[in-house]
């Protein structure tokens, strides 16, 4: 369960001392419900409320899993309704045509495991471009081992500044594609691109398929995003652990207003609304 942004607020503020507590104020008891805030009403430490937070995403990923494996097995061996919503499509070439004749309109998402073999011909290509004007919204997500070579990181730099937004994980996902969220092809084997792939129209898989993309895209990062500095991890982890800027900047042995200019950097890199936030999405995506 994740805090909401008027508990996010509070919790700050009890942090910071700029609270007066108020023993009939809602949401300071559902914090104190939620264990953010002690019997005394006093903020716990923010390193307790990180782990506390850490434990119900590892909670809510942990769900996710045991729902995506479940599916992965419904794939493999499809019955009644389920399995006449979907159709086997073998050979990587026959997919790609049932994948250019759908010519989605709307959304497009894309998990790859290794770069796209083969560009398409010139008039597949002119008319996707043609489609992303129109207001195609189309989004990529790809291992970053896939991109070593810089001939296929300048593809995916040249895809992303057309419209076809990319961004990168660490670990290899599971290969399949959605369109308009309505059909999904998902391939057959992982381990083997030239297999084919399961074409699936069923309503509430590719609806399970679109939240596990998302889940994926929320905690990637952008393409070509920099890496971290040394003193840039140091200030995260910093603000994972200490409530104040002094106490901060003197574990990362930099001066306040230092120490407040990276923080302010870090929160607009990662989309925070605040410096705990900011903390808690580093978490996430693995950088402290």
């Amino acid at each position: 369960m994740r805090l909401t942004a008027p508990q996010e607020r509070l919790y700050l503020d009890l942090l910071q001392g700029s609270y007066r507590s108020d023993p009939a104020d809602e949401t300071l008891h559902e914090l104190q419900a939620l264990g953010y805030v002690d019997e005394d009403l006093v903020a716990v430490p923010p390193p307790v409320a990180m782990d506390r937070l850490i434990r119900q995403r590892l909670e809510e990923t942990s769900h996710e899993l045991h729902r995506l494996n479940s599916l992965w097995g419904l794939l493999a061996h499809p019955q009644g309704g389920v399995a006449e919503s979907m159709e086997r499509i073998e050979g990587v070439d026959a997919v790609n045509r049932r994948i250019q004749a759908f010519r989605a309109r709307s959304t497009v998402q894309t998990l790859k495991t290794a770069p796209k073999r083969g560009r398409g011909t010139p008039e597949e290509i002119s008319e996707f471009r043609a489609r992303l004007a129109r207001g195609l919204r189309s989004r990529t997500v790809i291992p970053a081992a896939a991109l070593t070579a810089p001939e296929q990181l300048a593809y995916a730099h040249a895809q992303h500044a057309l419209g076809d937004l990319h961004r990168i994980v660490e670990v290899s996902p599971r290969s399949m594609v959605i369109l308009d969220g309505t059909v999904a092809f998902v391939r057959i084997d992982p381990d083997d691109y030239a297999a084919g792939a399961m074409m699936i129209r069923h309503p509430g898989i590719v609806a399970t398929l679109g939240d596990h993309f998302e889940h994926i895209w929320a905690r990637a990062r952008d393409l070509g995003e920099p890496s971290l500095t040394p003193i840039e991890q140091r200030v995260l982890q910093a603000l994972a652990t200490y409530s104040k800027d002094e106490l901060s900047a003197r574990a990362v042995n930099v001066s306040v207003r230092k120490f407040r200019a990276h923080v302010a950097d870090l929160m607009a890199r990662l989309g925070a609304a605040n410096r705990f936030q900011a903390a808690l999405l580093a978490r996430e995506r693995g950088w402290i």
